[in-house]
């Protein structure tokens, strides 16, 4: 371990990684560089930088990624309508890369030997952060302290943080029973009675949402603008894609939008229980699908489709940076250059209701073909005849070779 000299940590500030900072410096020997993520997670990440400095750090990145995370990661997965196993909007998966990222660079720029993070040997995200790493630097050397350590509960991890006087903080009130992860996608929840299947999450549980009874009875409308697939403005008023974040979630949680309860195929073989809010992805979702429901063309849409689950898996299981997902997002961002227009959606009791969609620009439609009125001869419908026995051809010669045997 005498070849570690200095480790960057994925660092939050809270017990689990505190214990990680100390550990390092008495396992490996080595110095630690603490870098906190501001990912629109909606906490405050300064004392962050004040808990490492006690700690004896001497070198501490705090950075806001808000609009990177939105920009480069969140408007790329939504360019493809990326959903998981038909439910989930990755709102954690698709942040890994991006901390992934930060801590190869600032390996690089401190000359450290390593990278820490405090992900379980349970769950996706160490295989997310260490493929992402590996990727994007195959010679980084990185250090899971969960796969190697015997803090294998909270109170051991208490204690440990006890006797090498790391403080912890005791928030008054009652302890979440959850494990959380926040970010301006999406705040998930798992543990506690949640991994029974069978028990309905508390209500008091969700954080960014109004149950949906509870919602206002008067609907809420909001018009979003897209650009080459992606949305650049709200109710006709420009916004960078951190900012449409967040307007999207404030309008979705206010009317009980983006609640989901799902089981899910981890990568690493177990199923697991978790619920997710995810208000401005849900509304992202429907109103891309809009918009291309207008200006993309149908074997073009349909591709997607079915190359959407390969994508959705890439990202849950940690490839953002593989050539596949690299060559895939390329395909897709070309399908995208005539994706613009404006989509008007209704926001209701947990329910986004499709209420318009135009394209000055690159609209498909065609209300002279389309129309069940008189087209003047847009459309010559004898053409059908022809077309539907040429498609029935093979149909119409194996039903005739059963009826003869």
């Amino acid at each position: 371990m005498s070849d570690v000299k200095k480790v960057v940590l994925a660092y939050s500030g809270g017990l689990d990684t505190s214990v990680i900072l100390k550990w390092l410096e008495q396992t490996y020997g080595c110095e630690v560089v603490t870098f906190t993520a501001d990912i629109g997670q909606g906490e405050e990440i300064e004392p962050a930088r004040a808990k490492a400095k006690a700690m004896g750090v001497r070198e501490v990145y705090i950075e806001s990624l808000r609009e990177e995370f939105a920009r480069d990661f969140v408007f790329p997965m939504f360019r493809a309508n990326t959903i998981y196993e038909g439910e989930y909007l990755l709102g954690t998966s698709i942040a890994r890369p991006l901390i992934a990222k930060r801590l190869v660079e600032i390996a690089k720029e401190t000359g450290a030997d390593a990278i820490a993070h405090g992900a379980t040997g349970k769950g996706n995200d160490q295989v997310r952060f260490e493929l992402g790493a590996y990727a994007l630097n195959p010679d980084i050397k990185i250090i899971a302290p969960w796969r190697e350590w015997d803090l294998t509960s909270r109170e051991k991890l208490l204690a440990y943080a006890e006797q090498h006087n790391i403080p912890v903080e005791h928030k008054k009130g009652k302890k979440s029973p959850y494990s959380m992860d926040a970010n301006s996608l999406h705040i998930s929840y798992e543990g506690g009675i949640l991994e029974d299947p069978w028990s309905e999450p508390e209500d008091d549980m969700w954080l960014w949402s109004v149950a949906p009874e509870r919602a206002p009875d008067t609907p809420t409308y909001v018009e979003i603008t897209f650009e080459h697939g992606n949305a650049v403005a709200v109710d006709g008023k420009s916004a960078s894609p951190g900012r449409v974040m967040e307007i999207l979630n404030k309008l979705g949680g206010e009317n009980g939008i983006g609640r989901s309860d799902i089981v899910e195929n981890r990568y690493v073989g177990m199923k697991s229980r978790g619920c997710y809010e995810t208000p401005a992805g849900t509304i992202l979702l429907k109103a891309h699908r809009a918009i291309e429901s207008l200006t993309l063309d149908r074997e073009a849409a349909h591709l997607k489709d079915e190359l959407m689950p390969r994508y959705a898996s890439m990202i849950y299981n940690g490839y953002w940076w593989s050539p596949e997902r690299r060559l895939l997002q390329e395909l897709i961002d070309a399908s995208q250059e005539h994706v613009n227009g404006t989509v008007r959606l209704k926001l209701y009791k947990g329910n986004v209701i499709m209420a318009g969609r135009k394209s000055d620009t690159d609209s498909l439609f065609d209300a002279r073909i389309a129309t069940f009125e008189d087209d003047a001869g847009a459309y010559n419908q004898k053409d059908a005849e022809g077309f539907i026995k040429l498609n029935a051809l093979r149909m119409r010669i194996a039903a005739s070779l059963k009826r003869n045997k």
